[in-house]
């Protein structure tokens, strides 16, 4: 019998800590990005719940299915779970998975406060959806949560306060992490440079988030004052002025919708070099595109007021400062297909979704440039061509890009190789369905039907009907690929260490599944 422990014995220790307190108590990059993952797939399926609500009440003419209050309940509910609830997390889940693998680091720099920032989420998700159960039900002043509208609101809105503070630490949290550990923990000759976009597009997020997080969470708290301790910012008969409220949320909120998008650019960056076989074209104006896109984001935030009343100086700054996001956005475009031109091109379940991603997010691009225009914009306000618009960059263009990404590395993550059919039955059925849905939205916007109502003049009936149609085989397509994450976890084929011919990267030269403990001796890069 030995009298040295084992890990000693070996000079490392290997053991893999199991049950319920792995879990709970784990450091370990890996373990909490799936974490993130199946946080934010839950979240998912929650919002989508509540989406389907929402569209099966809009079937027809007339209140069926709910309440008028409870509608707006499940409108702005739906949309703090998805932004906050499954698009944000699902994207940290990738960065805690990838940027070590990507980088050749051991983990992430702060390993501790990883754990912390994401066991803040479900007690938040809690409050959120259990606002529900409160007398007066969850807060029912639309997602940006506009005064005087949220001054007025029951429990449910300190609840849904309280909530966004907490997952707004958390994100800061995770932010601060990524940064140290992109800056800091390259394996030796990653210059800045050389390191794959997907880490690019993350640090340049991460700066996003720690920048514009405190500003919400001060927008809120003004909020929070106003309605319980006298004060009254946003209260015009106190002397407060409402339309501050939407100058301070959408200085937070317009970065924010780049918060969602940059990572997705970063994805899809990966996924269509591997598949068309070829270096991504343009490199350095790929990371340039991307910070200046951030950078541009911080300065359009009123065109979401157009209709408040600025001076025209005001408007035509707004207006032509949103137009020129369009020129990075634009060359991000370009170089994938460049990219792609002339590539050996195959079309595994990856980069259908990030083709397909390419396509609509294009068009929700362009929709976005009409609703740049400010004398036009007035015609589109509040109307669902908004709504329309704004699913096509967030549905078919964060969404997409995380199936992409999902179907790309899950060969890493698990060591098996999914069910390619029915990944590729679960794309088309997405992508028709995604089309049926939010297509129809655009003629409902432009023939004049607002957004954010349970009932309809009779005229929208056709197109309702038919986005109704489109929601519920959008929603039960995401099943698929809850069946095919179980599956490939499961079993199935053995996934080579690089499962894709044309894949490049560290993340490629570990076993597949990545072992849980990964470049304890940091990989050399020439």
């Amino acid at each position: 019998m030995s009298a040295v422990p084992h890990g000693l014995e070996h000079g490392h220790d290997h053991h893999q800590p199991s049950g319920l307190m792995r879990w709970i108590t784990t450091t370990n990059h890996k373990d909490i990005g799936t974490m993130y993952l199946i946080f934010s797939f839950i979240m998912f399926l929650s919002g989508g719940v509540m989406a389907l609500t929402i569209r099966a009440e809009l079937f027809q003419p007339g209140l069926q299915v709910v309440q008028p209050e409870f509608f707006n309940q499940l409108t702005t509910m739906h949309g703090l779970v998805m932004v906050f609830g499954a698009i944000m997390p699902a994207f940290v889940g990738f960065a805690n998975w990838q940027i070590p693998l990507m980088i050749g680091a051991s983990d992430m720099a702060f390993a501790r406060m990883n754990n912390w920032s994401f066991w803040l989420l479900p007690p938040a998700a809690l409050l959120l959806v259990g606002s529900f159960f409160v007398p007066g039900g969850a807060t029912a002043a639309g997602w940006t949560l506009y005064a005087p509208l949220s001054i007025q609101m029951g429990m449910g809105m300190d609840m849904a306060i309280f909530a966004v503070h907490i997952m707004g630490i958390s994100s800061i949290m995770g932010a601060i992490n990524i940064v140290v550990t992109v800056l800091n923990m390259r394996a030796p000759g990653m210059t800045l440079m050389k390191m794959p976009l997907f880490c690019w597009t993350w640090l340049i997020t991460a700066y996003l988030l720690i920048a514009v997080m405190p500003v919400l969470a001060g927008a809120v708290t003004m909020i929070l004052t106003d309605r319980h301790f006298g004060t009254s910012f946003f209260n015009a008969a106190g002397g407060g002025d409402p339309v501050l409220y939407q100058h301070v949320f959408w200085f937070f909120g317009h970065p924010e919708v780049y918060i969602m998008i940059l990572p997705a650019f970063g994805i899809v960056s990966q996924v269509i070099p591997t598949f068309a076989r070829k270096p991504l074209f343009g490199y350095a104006s790929m990371v340039y595109a991307t910070a200046s896109i951030a950078i541009l984001s911080f300065v359009v935030w009123a065109h979401h007021m157009f209709t408040t009343g600025m001076p025209v100086t005001g408007t035509l700054f707004f207006m032509y400062a949103t137009m020129l996001i369009a020129v990075p956005t634009g060359v991000k475009v370009f170089n994938w297909i460049a990219t792609m031109w002339r590539g050996s091109m195959t079309f595994e379940t990856p980069m259908l979704f990030s083709v397909g991603f390419l396509f609509v997010f294009t068009m929700g691009g362009f929709t976005g440039l009409m609703c740049a225009i400010a004398p036009a914009d007035i015609q589109y306000q509040d109307t669902y061509f908004v709504v329309a618009h704004f699913h096509y960059v967030l549905v078919a263009g964060s969404l997409f890009a995380l199936f992409s990404g999902a179907y790309y590395w899950l060969p890493k993550w698990t060591g098996h190789m999914y069910d390619e059919r029915l990944g590729k039955v679960h794309f088309w059925c997405s992508i028709i369905f995604f089309n049926i849905t939010f297509f129809p939205m655009h003629f409902l916007g432009l023939a004049g039907m607002p957004r954010r109502i349970p009932d309809y003049n009779p005229m929208f009936a056709d197109f309702n009907a038919m986005a109704t149609i489109g929601a519920f085989g959008f929603g039960f397509s995401q099943l698929i690929l809850l069946y095919v994450v179980i599956k490939c976890v499961r079993g199935g084929e053995k996934a080579a260490a690089k499962p894709w011919e044309g894949a490049e990267g560290l993340e490629w030269t570990v076993p597949s599944p990545a072992p849980y403990h990964t470049f304890e001796e940091p990989p050399v890069v020439r």
